[in-house]
């Protein structure tokens, strides 16, 4: 222990990477705590779906939309979303639950929301491929 500080002058760069990974790995573990979204599971989506009436708003694009989604979703994609709070309020007391295909964008959207005053805003933890790994149902088409 005494050789360290010897140890992180000759090797200033390598300690300094090592500093970012840690910093980074610490970020991508609690950031989600941290940016004050709540990141929810699948098994947890249906139960807020069918217990509180919450409601699923998936921001991917149409034509992925059509191919897959979760019963009853509003599509909305992600850079209409701004524009469309006002669909939005009505499901402002009972929740809503953001999805998108990996849970990159939904939290950043919830983020979004948030700001807005919404204050029941979730995101789907995964995206739609963990809702897909949990094995739950998936409906095709566009209403």
């Amino acid at each position: 222990m005494e050789r360290l500080p010897e140890f992180i002058a000759n090797h200033l760069f390598l300690f300094s990477l090592l500093l970012a990974i840690l910093i980074l790995l610490i970020w991508n573990l609690y950031g989600d705590m941290l940016s004050g979204i709540k990141m929810i599971l699948p098994d947890e989506v249906t139960r807020l779906i069918n217990r509180e009436n919450a409601k699923v708003v998936d921001l991917r694009g149409q034509k992925e939309f059509a191919n897959g989604h979760i019963i009853d979703a509003l599509n909305i994609s992600s850079d209409q979303l701004e524009k469309s709070l006002d669909k939005l309020a009505k499901f402002k007391e009972n929740g809503i639950i953001f999805c998108c295909a990996t849970g990159a964008t939904s939290t950043k959207k919830a983020r979004t929301l948030m700001h807005a005053g919404y204050q029941k805003v979730y995101a789907l933890k995964g995206g739609i491929g963990s809702w897909q790994n949990a094995n739950l149902p998936l409906t095709k088409g566009i209403k």
